[in-house]
């Protein structure tokens, strides 16, 4: 039995870790011939919900139901049997096969004992252009971008004749013309009879895409909405419980250079160059932002400029003083903070404390201590005033920074980092993993950091995100600057074209 063009019933649905309950008692139904969209913030239970559909966990109440029947999915390989294909956000491909490798492996089709690659080609070339995916099956996939190899996992799931598709967070590694062809992949699937699932919290592009939205909230559905007669603003109500107050300011007071980088080259943690002659400049009362797909140099810019990695030439230069050479600490004390990627492992130590966490870096400068001797209660008193004035939600200042949720995490190093008023703030995908509510708050605070008249340097991996906070943008393509956009010409095709490596100035692909 499998689920082609019958509808997909999950009642009930009860998953639990420990004491949380991820899925509480849920309904669902997936139906032939549309794109349906899973929303909510995170923790909401949205990919846990579908990991039981896909037989990645095991459910601990309700059931499923294919066509009618009770079905039983203990594993991915009775999903996959059943019809059901589920691409992850990490993809699963091996990168030194080609595509065409990838996508039968497993299911190989044989001449006599040998892969018969020619008919593994054939057949998806064949599957590619019946649903306008556009992809060399020759191609070695650790040579091919993210978006081509998102592509490859769809067809892998559709060779084995997956009739329900389910994408968790599809489009973070694509460029806007790739997801505006991945939309029209998935309603081409549904318009063939097909189930598609998209898990999300991305509000634009659930209306873009989908027919239907089930909203998740603290593990229960707490809305089904035909998307045609919905707004982003409902949706948005539905998923945190309150009205949201989008960041939509622009900058007011633009004043002189606060950053200037020249002709900066730099290598990556494996030794490879990935800064290749950066230039660009932020100034005072402005968010710049560093736009481009995850992967093309946006992480070495910020950790060159924060000290914390070397340059192999070119030069910076802050408030007119160059660095050359500097350490972080030497860094920091000309008036820059930095926001790493990485809350969790580099923005924060576990199992220290909130107030102990609020002081790094600065906890051997007065008034937190004297003569080598820390002084708990400047400490306490400074962490406090921190934990209030940022709402940072914990069990007091003595409590472990590992007992701290996403968002609270980023408020701390917010706080800690914002503290002293630097004039350069370098965020680094500050919003990254972060709901909807959270994010809202971020939003908020590099305006208010920007109002207040620093320079605000921030990478984005999403685009709307970067278009609704910045004031201007650079966008990054394997190490070089493609080009730069001011506010007023803010323009979703030519930044497309941009992060595919389509140079502003000479209209060229870079190499």
């Amino acid at each position: 039995m499998t689920g082609r063009d019958g509808i997909v019933e999950m009642r009930g649905i009860v998953k639990r870790f420990g004491d949380l309950i991820a899925n509480d008692r849920v309904d669902l139904e997936i139906r032939p011939g549309e794109v349906l969209g899973l929303l909510g913030e995170n923790g909401a239970g949205k990919t846990t919900l579908m990991r039981v559909l896909y037989g990645i966990y095991r459910l601990d109440g309700g059931e499923i139901r294919i066509n009618g029947q009770p079905v039983d999915i203990r594993s991915p390989a009775d999903a996959i049997e059943l019809g059901i294909g589920m691409i992850h956000q990490k993809f699963l491909v091996v990168p030194t096969m080609t595509v065409a490798e990838n996508v039968v492996l497993g299911a190989e089709p044989t001449n006599g004992a040998l892969l018969d690659r020619g008919f593994a080609e054939r057949q998806v070339l064949e599957l590619a252009s019946r649903y306008g995916i556009l992809v060399n099956p020759r191609a070695k996939v650790g040579r091919i971008s993210l978006g081509e190899q998102q592509c490859t996992e769809i067809l892998k799931a559709l060779y084995r004749k997956a009739d329900l598709l389910i994408l968790d967070e599809p489009t973070t590694v694509l460029t806007p013309q790739q997801m505006d062809e991945l939309f029209d992949t998935l309603r081409k699937m549904a318009a063939n009879g097909g189930k598609v699932v998209i898990i999300t919290h991305k509000l634009p592009e659930v209306l873009a895409v989908t027919d239907r939205v089930v909203v998740l909230r603290d593990g229960k559905v707490v809305g089904s909405y035909k998307t045609q007669e919905t707004t982003e603003r409902e949706l948005a109500i539905a998923m945190v419980g309150r009205d949201l107050r989008p960041a939509t300011s622009v900058a007011k007071d633009v004043r002189g250079t606060v950053l200037k980088v020249e002709g900066i080259s730099a290598r990556n943690d494996e030794g490879r160059l990935s800064l290749k002659g950066v230039s660009m400049e932020a100034r005072a009362g402005e968010i710049l932002g560093v736009g481009g797909i995850g992967g093309n140099g946006q992480r070495e810019l910020v950790e060159v400029i924060a000290g914390l990695r070397p340059t192999e030439s070119g030069r910076i230069i802050i408030r007119d003083r160059e660095l050359r050479g500097a350490d972080p600490r030497r860094v920091r004390a000309m008036g820059v903070c930095y926001v790493p990627a990485d809350r969790h492992g580099m923005g924060t130590v576990g199992p220290l404390s909130v107030a102990e966490n609020l002081i790094l870096q600065r906890h051997a400068e007065a008034p937190f201590s004297r003569r080598m001797f820390l002084r708990h209660s400047q400490i306490r008193t400074f962490a406090e005033g921190l934990v209030a004035s940022y709402d940072i939600h914990c069990q007091g200042v003595d409590a472990q920074t590992r007992t701290l949720s996403g968002g609270n995490l980023q408020r701390l190093v917010l706080a800690r980092e914002l503290s002293g008023e630097p004039d350069l703030i370098l965020a680094e995908y500050p919003t990254r993993g972060l709901d909807i509510a959270a994010t809202e708050y971020v939003h908020h605070v590099l305006q208010e950091q920007r109002d207040r008249g620093a320079a605000v340097v921030a990478v984005f991996s999403d685009l709307d995100e970067l278009l609704q906070l910045s004031d201007r943008v650079v966008i990054m393509y394997e190490g070089h600057i493609m080009g730069e956009l001011s506010r007023e010409e803010f323009d979703v095709e030519r930044i497309g074209l941009m992060m595919a490596g389509v140079a502003e100035s000479k209209a060229e692909v870079r190499v």
